[in-house]
């Protein structure tokens, strides 16, 4: 393990240096522009209770919450039976690492972000700063390493996210009432250090994150970056606490000079300004941008409305509402990372199977208008105002004249976002235009045809209020795609 003295040469030794002016010569990886969709993995022992969402190791010590009360009826008292007496029960029987390459690949994604570690503290792989990981207790397996192997067959990039910065307070409520989270508490403990958590009102001052906190936070996520070699690392939320900020420029100068040794452009995703603009990928959780961006960014969400992870009441998105964020996100400059969560033992519910394949359905066919492709000089046109901003989801829904843009090659593809049982279709955005001097469409269109061969174009014509295709009425309930073959 790389001392906090050698990762500070490594950072410094250039030619990124530890200091936001020089970290503004990152580039974002061509791969990554190009991939547009992901995959995020959210596994662990909240896998095992399976209850709410993936906080339950926080919840499950605040009073009368009902993560404390399900604790109590379901495994006993918190000082009788404890968060970390889920590792034994964290066995992960069914777990194939080849066998979730294969399905991810079937869903059509490009590049997987496994959790390394959650809020809880337990790592998915091997380390040798905690005995509290996947490698020595639970599984008995190296999960991080083996997804990786099982990735690379199948030339999947292979990332992974950090959420390690939170759980300096994480565990801090169980030292409120009994519970098996007391004091002493020392580094290298599973709940250590359970600090008292912040209030809403001073959540990025105090409490103020220890020198040992912030070198072990540090030294976790070099280890991470040593032994697994991930192309793009991810940051959750708090990082962006004051108290990151010279650690974060250490950690990105060392990893971005790492990257330039294996032979590639690595990057960071972070929110909330964790990173100085244009030193990484702009994360937006659970949201999108009104309009197209000059720089290129990523949203993230779930599979589930509720939760990142498995649990037994997830209400799940239909595949019409994640395939519309993913054209949302990619007509906008932006790629999706889509959060599934397996259970316990390592497989998949069958709701999650099944929207995945869906997915991967769609794109095979409407594909070539999302990979590799560029936002046009337009994202869109529609009537349905975009609401901007992070956890900004399930406000309003899609109606026939929301079209997205993407452009690839000789080609302007446009999507129809809720074509369903609609037969006509008005592109404004590609109209014939009388002012020659228009900052707009003047290309001349050869062709337009349907990705899609279960939908049939009946004729198009170009007029002055935009580019109208009529087809066969559309049976089907997801966005369809129209190829535009401009001269």
């Amino acid at each position: 393990m790389l001392s906090i003295n050698e990762i500070k040469k490594i950072a410094q030794a250039g030619p990124f240096q530890p200091n936001w002016s020089s970290l503004q010569q990152f580039q974002m990886p061509i791969w990554f522009q190009q991939a547009k969709f992901g995959i995020f993995v959210h596994w662990g022992l909240y896998s095992v209770p399976a209850f709410n969402n993936e906080w339950y190791s926080r919840n499950m010590y605040i009073k009368d919450s009902p993560e404390y009360l399900h604790h109590r009826q379901t495994f006993g008292m918190q000082d009788e039976f404890g968060y970390q007496d889920f590792i034994p029960l964290f066995t992960a029987e069914k777990f194939n690492a080849d066998a979730w390459g294969k399905l991810f690949k079937e869903t059509g994604a490009e590049y997987v972000f496994p959790v390394a570690e959650h809020h809880d503290g337990f790592q998915m792989y091997q380390s040798e700063l905690s005995d509290f990981n996947s490698f020595k207790m639970g599984p008995k397996k190296d999960i991080l390493g083996e997804l990786k192997t099982a990735f690379q067959k199948l030339d999947l990039h292979f990332c992974t996210s950090s959420h390690r910065a939170e759980h300096w307070f994480f565990m801090g409520h169980g030292k409120e009432f009994p519970s098996d989270v007391h004091e002493p508490l020392k580094k290298g403990d599973f709940y250590w250090p359970a600090q008292t958590e912040p209030d809403n009102q001073d959540l990025f001052s105090h409490p103020y994150p220890t020198q040992e906190y912030l070198d072990d936070w540090l030294q976790r996520t070099v280890e991470i970056i040593e032994n697994y070699q991930p192309e793009i690392l991810y940051f959750d939320w708090w990082i962006q606490h004051d108290a990151f900020k010279e650690y974060l420029q250490i950690l990105t100068a060392f990893y971005y000079n790492r990257g330039l040794s294996w032979g590639k452009k690595v990057a960071i995703c972070y929110k909330h300004d964790a990173l100085m603009f244009g030193c990484g990928i702009v994360e937006i959780e659970r949201g999108k941008f009104k309009d197209a961006q000059p720089f290129y960014w990523q949203t993230d969400t779930a599979i589930a409305h509720n939760s990142w992870s498995y649990t037994t009441n997830l209400q799940y998105k239909t595949p019409k509402e994640i395939i519309q964020t993913l054209i949302e996100a990619v007509s906008k400059n932006g790629n999706l990372l889509l959060n599934v969560g397996p259970k316990a033992d390592g497989s998949f519910a069958t709701e999650d199977l099944q929207i995945m394949k869906t997915i991967g359905e769609w794109l095979k066919i409407n594909g070539s208008g999302i990979y590799h492709s560029k936002c046009w000089r337009k994202a869109g046109e529609g009537p349905t105002e975009i609401l901007e901003g992070k956890f900004s989801e399930g406000q309003g829904e899609y109606v026939v004249g929301d079209i997205r843009y993407t452009v690839a090659e000789e080609c302007i593809f446009a999507f129809v976002m809720a074509p369903f049982l609609e037969n006509h279709f008005i592109l404004k955005n590609l109209r014939v235009m009388q002012n020659p001097n228009s900052a707009t469409f003047h290309g001349i269109i050869e062709e337009v045809v349907s990705l899609d061969s279960q939908v049939e174009i009946l004729r198009w014509d170009n007029q002055e209020d935009g580019l109208h295709i009529e087809t066969k009425k559309i049976t089907q309930d997801l966005p369809i795609t129209f190829k535009i073959k401009v001269k």
